[in-house]
């Protein structure tokens, strides 16, 4: 979306000028040639409110650029994603600069604190797909979406598995750390034959391997041990259609992981961590290991809580066969002889972190320019055809109460503005709406949208609203518990 400034009045010339200077006009009537992918290409004025009172000089305006969307990034993102920002619409902002305007939140692994994000953010995206150092629940109470990258790393976290499946099946660290010892007493051409018997092992050709959980990674190691020769079972009670069409055909689904591990020689655990009742920590406890062979082999590069430590530490004591493979530490198993403990190498690779990145800032834009949803874990998935010319797209997020969408319809009818498509969606406690509002009918007036957004994000139920039209980072407006900030 890029703004043709030499085609405002000049009155709008001087507000954006003094929106440079760090002063927040409170009015912006902007004259704008739409150049973007999405959008028919067409010129209309439009009036749109941009800062009020308090909210005037709010954030930092030494490091804000007016004009463009400003990405605060923590943790070390990916260049290969961030290039994927156009420098002509966007500022990015590293973790060693405040960015009190940030529209939207970039992270890894940084755990982020409520603080951290000002009034003014729209969207948080983590580069990676579990979302547990945010906190989702109170994001969608204040009606942010927070968006993460699934499948991005699945090749890294799957070929990392078949590295542990392998480890498992032979005493590779073991055979290391001893060679290790033996060069250090100049003994090892000396032993080197004696002492393999110490090592044995078994081939993982036309062994089973059980699946839990069959999503983007577990759907593409089960493809993976299908190559090399492994009998296959799974489970996953939410098996997607697109999941179910990557897995072998001669693959046996079963109907509980009890069932699943039964029988199996290695089992991979690939399901996301979910805390409280009915979530899945411990999940893997005593009772399914009651059905594990004495010697099988537990690949864990999911979530370390999702495996019961204590469980775990009695069933290997009891199964000198048995091994535990994971990236993730263990304060009861790490010293165990029979597991094998690694960093959290899963998705540590330069092409899952370039994609993981690419994915993120590609999320991020498509919701910032065109207000479309994917990819969200608390927000429903949503999107709108691309915007018809001579309209204007307006986006509403609110609770998911009755009779909310039909004031914001009643709020543009007052305004004599048409609504030209429309979508509403919801999950769970949130719903979202994006509308195109129609101008032609306004003839040679400059349609003021000011006092419509004002009307609805004021509407009980109403969490925010944008105005995705125009200057990049201007046109939103929040309901800060009955305060309008705009």
């Amino acid at each position: 979306m890029i703004s043709s400034l030499t085609a405002r009045p000049a009155a709008t010339r001087r507000a954006v000028a003094s929106t440079r200077r760090g002063i927040f006009p409170p009015t912006t009537t902007t004259t704008t040639t739409v150049h973007h992918p999405h959008h028919r290409t067409f010129a209309a004025a439009i009036d749109v409110e941009h800062g009020r009172g308090q909210w005037k000089t709010y954030g930092n305006v030494e490091t804000y650029k007016p004009g463009r969307f400003q990405i605060k990034t923590f943790n070390k993102i990916s260049p290969v994603g961030l290039d994927r920002f156009s420098r002509d619409d966007y500022q990015v902002v590293n973790d060693d600069v405040e960015a009190g305007n940030a529209h939207a939140i970039l992270l890894r692994s940084h755990k982020l604190q409520e603080a951290e994000i000002p009034h003014t953010t729209r969207a948080i995206a983590r580069c990676g797909a579990g979302t547990n150092n945010i906190n989702v629940a109170r994001m969608t109470e204040l009606g942010i979406p927070v968006f993460n990258t699934p499948g991005a790393n699945a090749n890294a976290v799957m070929e990392l598995v078949i590295c542990g499946l392998f480890l498992g099946s032979r005493r590779v660290v073991d055979g290391i750390n001893h060679m290790k010892q033996l060069g250090e007493q100049g003994l090892a051409r000396e032993r080197v034959e004696k002492d393999k018997s110490m090592f044995g092992g078994r081939e993982i050709k036309g062994k089973t391997l059980a699946v839990i959980g069959l999503g983007h990674i577990g759907s593409i190691t089960a493809q993976t041990a299908h190559n090399l020769g492994m009998e296959l079972k799974g489970y996953d009670p939410g098996l997607s259609v697109q999941s179910a069409l990557k897995l072998p055909q001669k693959m046996q689904l079963e109907d509980s992981i009890a069932a699943a591990v039964a029988g199996a020689d290695y089992i991979s655990i690939n399901i996301p961590y979910i805390k409280g009742e009915g979530g899945t920590h411990g999940i893997i406890g005593a009772p399914v290991m009651e059905h594990f062979k004495s010697d099988a082999v537990l690949l864990n590069f999911a979530r370390g809580e999702l495996v019961d430590s204590e469980a775990l530490h009695d069933f290997l004591n009891r199964n000198d066969g048995a091994r535990y493979v994971s990236d993730f530490p263990d304060d009861v198993v790490w010293d165990h002889p029979n597991s094998i403990l690694l960093p959290h190498l899963g998705a540590s690779t330069e092409e899952a972190e370039d994609a993981a990145a690419s994915m993120a800032v590609d999320t991020i834009r498509d919701f910032l320019e065109t207000g479309t949803i994917r990819n969200s874990v608390n927000f429903p998935a949503t999107s709108l055809a691309d915007r018809p010319g001579g309209t204007v797209r307006f986006t509403v997020v609110n609770s998911n109460v009755p009779g909310v969408l039909a004031k914001i319809t009643d709020a543009f009818a007052h305004e004599k503005l048409n609504i030209v498509q429309q979508i509403n969606q919801s999950r769970g406690d949130i719903a979202y709406n994006v509308l195109d509002i129609g101008t032609d009918s306004l003839h040679d007036d400059v349609p003021s949208f000011k006092a419509v957004q004002e009307r609805i994000t004021m509407l009980e139920g109403v969490l925010s609203s944008r105005i995705i039209y125009g200057l990049p980072g201007t046109g939103y407006a929040r309901n800060l518990e009955g305060e309008y900030f705009v």
